[in-house]
């Protein structure tokens, strides 16, 4: 049984956390119902469709993806939910780096992905919950 995002915890890698978000990021940008194909990930991340494969059988096993007999990926309600999580982090914690630190947006966007993996799921809510009441709004 998947965990929740609140409990996972980091059970995902941040490689797999990655391919989880850009899962997610490419769902949210095609009006597809069927889901999206691997090769699409494998663009998005610019790696092998072989990695995909093999974190796809990962987010499988935790319960976070679903692939159809054709090879079309979704997500699952917990795999949206902790996926849209790591991606609301990423896109505060870069708007924060960007606006009030005026980091150059590219280096903010690869610094908030590395800064999304590296804390606990209670600190990053901790943070986006300070963000917000700073007025930070996210930025897609």
């Amino acid at each position: 049984m998947p965990k929740t995002a609140e409990t996972a915890e980091r059970n995902l890698t941040m490689a797999n956390e990655d391919y989880l978000e850009a899962i997610y990021r490419i769902t949210m940008q095609s009006d597809l119902g069927e889901g999206i194909r691997s090769v699409d990930v494998a663009d998005q991340l610019d790696v092998s469709k072989a990695s995909v494969n093999k974190a796809l059988a990962t987010l499988k096993e935790a319960g976070y993806v679903e692939q159809t007999r054709y090879g079309r990926v979704t997500l699952t309600e917990e795999g949206k939910k902790y996926a849209a999580h790591v991606w609301r982090c990423h896109r505060m914690l870069r708007s924060f780096l960007v606006r009030d630190l005026g980091v150059e947006p590219e280096t903010a966007d690869s610094e908030a992905c590395l800064m999304e993996h590296a804390l606990s799921y209670d600190t990053q809510n901790r943070w986006l919950t300070y963000l917000e009441g700073q007025g930070i709004t996210v930025e897609e």
